[in-house]
């Protein structure tokens, strides 16, 4: 919490995270640091969600949102496909180039996908 309000510059600083942090003390923590909390919506939860409209209404919370959910695919694909659930490595360093590896195959996977020529009057 207190590197959010710690990051550089003078600009509105924001924070993302999953609806696990859409809690009243969280968003109330962030709000008092002066940083905008865009965290995704838990609105199953009793009581619903503790980000309101001050929050939803721009056009930055949305851009977070689905800029979350892009980075969660690779971190899926890594663990379902990568064979990532469960390192074998120690070491930082070790663990770091290995995981390296597996971003350049997904980034690698990706890009052949989405070059790939599309399937003319399908």
């Amino acid at each position: 919490q207190e590197m959010a309000a710690d990051c550089a510059g003078a600009h509105q600083k924001t924070i993302g995270a999953d609806k696990n942090y859409d809690t009243k003390g969280f968003v109330a923590e962030m709000r008092r640091l002066g940083v905008t909390p865009h965290v995704a919506q838990n609105t199953a939860r009793s009581g619903g969600s503790a980000i309101d409209g001050r929050t939803t209404r721009h056009v930055g919370y949305d851009k977070s949102i689905n800029a979350r959910r892009g980075i969660e695919k690779v971190f899926g694909w890594i663990k379902a496909f990568g064979g990532l659930r469960q390192f074998k490595l120690r070491g930082q360093e070790n663990v770091s180039a290995v995981f390296g590896l597996h971003v350049i195959a997904y980034n690698l996977i990706r890009l052949g996908n989405l070059l790939r020529p599309t399937m003319a009057g399908a």
